[in-house]
């Protein structure tokens, strides 16, 4: 029995592995840092990770599995085609589900969910001024969190999660606006939960998201991203 409980314990950790590394390729690939053309070394991002090549290996095969990469043969991993449409459908579809969280934490939230929401931002705020990006990162996903726990819809957080996973989280600081939206964004957030407006709460939500998406298509962009062929 105790073998069979350390085994589950080292496979949980290694599937927990994986899922790390594979959010890691969708940062690296949703912020332009690696684009269709360019194979992933497997290599690299273990060394990168500080990690051994077998969970990054079952990383890549997931995003396989996902369409995000693709394998050569005798090759390798490279990442799928990425278009403008693309990466702006999965903003929409992050907006929609982000919208609807927040439209249904505005009739249920409290004040010292407010008071939290409160310190999040400012500690967002704050970690900006020091142009610290996992303050900002942390800061950011609690204030989101949060509004999506207020929401007691936990089938709506689940389908949010499954798109939201593919914003380079990682990579904030290198999209440019992105942290100043996140902070100017969630001011109008936050007013409209205080005043229990749910369909200002919806709108300002939906209007943040796709503010985010709309950012990164411009740092795609700029980088000459789409000059790939993923058009």
């Amino acid at each position: 029995m105790t073998v069979a409980r350390s085994g589950g314990r080292a496979l949980g950790r290694r599937r927990q592995l994986s899922d790390e590394v594979a959010a890691y390729v969708r940062d690296l690939i949703m912020s332009g840092q690696v684009r269709h053309g360019e194979f992933l070394r497997l290599e690299r991002i273990a060394e990168d990770l500080g990690i051994s090549v077998t969970p990054v290996r079952e990383a890549l095969l997931s995003l396989r599995g996902e369409g995000f990469v693709t394998l050569e043969p005798r090759r390798g991993f490279m990442p799928a085609p990425l278009t403008r449409q693309d990466v702006q459908d999965l903003f929409e579809a992050q907006a929609y589900f982000a919208g609807e969280l927040a439209a249904r934490a505005a009739g249920t939230i409290a004040e010292t969910e407010l008071a939290s929401l409160d310190r999040f931002q400012a500690q967002l705020e704050a970690a900006s001024e020091a142009g610290d990006s996992a303050g900002i990162e942390r800061a950011n996903h609690e204030f989101h969190r949060l509004i999506n726990l207020c929401a007691g819809s936990p089938k709506t957080a689940w389908l949010l999660q499954t798109v939201v996973r593919y914003a380079p989280r990682r990579f904030y600081s290198s999209i440019d606006g992105w942290t100043r939206a996140s902070v100017d964004d969630h001011h109008l957030v936050l007013a409209a939960l205080r005043s229990g407006d749910a369909d200002g709460a919806r709108q300002a939500m939906r209007a943040h998201i796709r503010h985010a998406g709309t950012l990164l298509v411009v740092h795609l962009e700029a980088q000459g991203f789409w000059e790939t062929g993923a058009e």
